[in-house]
């Protein structure tokens, strides 16, 4: 399974869908990051209002707002709206479905008979995958500001890990979401769309609004993506780690089992 794993790695690492994702990201985070400051600085808008844009007093209060942002406050306005889950459930799918399309799959199974290994490879491999781009996110977000001048009230660094953690292990568990479906219907079309769907949002707005016709209680806050958004909150900071951690742990069970079924029950 190790071995697997390390293979899997050094596979990670030349491919060309983890870096067009990580690039993908990187370029995005630095656009947030502009455009926040753009926003955040006063000057900026006068000389926007001069040029003839309108500039109303609920802009002039956004601009306040993130002026006066921490650094988590930043950094989970950006990640915690489930961009980083798009990200991760896409390049999952992308990876774990190049075993199928490339036909490597059975070379796998033929020195490795036992599928359970695979399977817990990749398991790892999601946590490897989730991780990396969790810290690296963090960090960009951290250096960007200060490149162009934007320098947010500074957070402890016990904070920040604590936030990092937090953040990569639902994130991890997005990941599973992404190699189960991959595993189920051997293409990416499924994983890219619910990657979307789930990671956007989407599936917490309509189980909320379900949940409120059929009167039924908030199963929303439990869905990866409501999690997401309430690892941190301006007012209370970084949530408790129980519920991130069984949340967590239930999706990731359940992916894991679906994973493993998957695997052994279909046809390579």
């Amino acid at each position: 399974m190790f071995n697997m794993l390390r293979m899997d790695l050094r596979r990670l690492f030349k491919s060309r869908s983890f870096s067009i994702i990580l690039g993908v990201t990187a370029v995005l985070l630095i656009m947030v990051t502009v455009m926040a400051y753009a926003v955040a600085d006063p000057e900026m808008m006068d000389a926007m209002e001069a040029q003839g844009a309108e500039i109303t007093e609920s802009d002039r209060m956004m601009s306040e707002y993130i002026h006066n942002m921490s650094q988590l406050d930043l950094i989970h306005e950006t990640l915690g709206s489930g961009f980083l889950l798009v990200m991760t459930g896409i390049g999952m799918t992308l990876f774990v479905n190049g075993d199928f399309s490339s036909g490597f799959i059975k070379n796998i199974c033929s020195a490795r008979p036992r599928r359970w290994e695979y399977v817990l490879s990749k398991i790892l491999l999601a946590g490897v995958y989730s991780g990396m781009i969790t810290v690296l996110s963090v960090l960009l977000m951290l250096l960007s500001p200060v490149l162009i001048h934007m320098y947010p009230a500074p957070d402890s660094i016990s904070h920040i890990l604590r936030y990092v953690l937090w953040m990569w292990l639902p994130h991890w568990a997005f990941g599973l979401m992404a190699l189960a479906l991959v595993l189920l219907t051997r293409n990416t079309t499924l994983g890219i769309v619910l990657s979307l769907v789930a990671g956007s949002g989407l599936t917490v707005a309509l189980v909320g609004m379900l949940g409120k016709l059929l009167r039924w209680p908030p199963l929303e806050q439990y869905l990866l993506a409501a999690v997401v958004k309430g690892v941190y909150t301006p007012e209370n900071g970084i949530t408790p780690i129980g519920m991130v951690l069984a949340c967590t742990i239930a999706w990731a069970a359940l992916y894991g089992i679906g994973s493993l079924l998957s695997m052994e029950k279909r046809d390579i």
